[in-house]
């Protein structure tokens, strides 16, 4: 594995001879990695650049595992970024499509900028309809004339080692609970897999483990089984990168188990897989019966991800287990 990202406190701008590309995406764990082939794309672009992702303290451990960053900036979402010195050569809102985040990017005072276009910020044109990766996969190539591939999404293995190996990950948390289908019925799938021999562990954040815990727990499964809360950032990515299968919804772990291309079922609801589903790859199972036009920040279960039944989900994975 390459030299992991420097952290970086604000205070540089090139005092190494190199110009500095900034890339901004301070958000979530599934929006990270699928920024990951525009953050590759924009290596490429200047490869010669050091290149600073903005992101947040959070993941800032997995930005170790893309070969494309030099430094890592804390950032929070739409507040100024900490930065003194020299302005960047380039610097890339990977984060939205309006003022309110080109603004931050504007603010370092880069030579060149590149953003979706919006009132006063010329760039290429915004569709509401494309696929995350594929968004910013072309807001780079266009803006920066140079080949982007949208599954460039593999990610490097932590160096650590995982607390279990092979296993089944029962994945039942997300951000909202609109996109959260009902522990109940994650339980009755760990069931399944435990029925046909699997060793299932539960995993999740530690905002998470309350519900993991439920899950175990009408799932007969032990209080051993649950890594919810006991993990870090880099134990779950390589719990996920040494799984036998995944099954969660539509989270970070979905686009963890695309990054190590580990077999996965994954639940969709408010937000069609078309927007943010994983790449049409046979070891990865979508399941949705919607259209779109969910809320994907609500505060009760979407009717669409409510469609989804167990059946469904261990018919799934069976079908996946029976081919891996």
């Amino acid at each position: 594995m390459t030299d992991p990202p420097r952290h970086h406190n604000g205070h540089f701008g090139g005092e190494d001879g190199r110009e500095t590309a900034v890339v901004l995406r301070p958000l979530g764990l599934g929006d990270l990695l699928t920024g990951v082939p525009a953050i590759r794309g924009i290596r490429a672009a200047v490869p010669d650049h050091r290149l600073v992702l903005a992101t947040t303290r959070a993941l800032e451990p997995l930005v170790a595992l893309i070969d494309a960053v030099d430094e890592v900036l804390p950032a929070v979402e739409l507040e100024p970024l900490d930065w003194a010195g020299a302005p960047p050569e380039l610097a890339v809102d990977l984060h939205g499509k309006g003022p309110a985040s080109h603004v931050v990017v504007a603010g370092l005072r880069p030579q060149r900028l590149l953003t979706f276009d919006s009132p006063g910020y010329p760039g290429p044109t915004w569709h509401p309809d494309e696929h995350e990766v594929r968004r910013w996969c072309r807001l780079v190539s266009e803006g920066l004339g140079v080949d982007c591939d949208p599954d460039a999404l593999d990610l490097a293995v932590p160096d650590v080692e995982p607390p279990v190996r092979d296993v089944a990950v029962v994945h039942a948390g997300a951000a909202f609970p609109g996109r959260r289908w009902p522990a109940e019925r994650f339980a009755a799938v760990a069931r399944h897999l435990v029925a046909a021999g699997l060793r299932v562990v539960v995993t999740g954040g530690p905002a998470e483990r309350d519900l993991a815990l439920a899950v175990a727990e009408q799932a007969g499964l032990d209080e051993e089984a649950v890594l919810a809360g006991r993990t870090t950032s880099l134990e779950l990515a390589a719990v996920v990168a040494a799984a036998r299968v995944v099954v969660c919804g539509d989270t970070g772990v979905a686009h963890l188990a695309t990054a190590y291309r580990r077999p996965s079922v994954v639940l969709f609801g408010p937000v069609s897989p078309a927007l943010w589903g994983p790449p049409a790859r046979p070891q990865h199972v979508v399941c949705w019966h919607g259209d779109g036009a969910g809320d994907p920040w609500g505060t009760t279960l979407d009717p669409a991800l409510a469609r989804i039944t167990v059946a469904e989900v261990t018919g799934a994975l069976d079908g996946l287990l029976a081919r891996t």
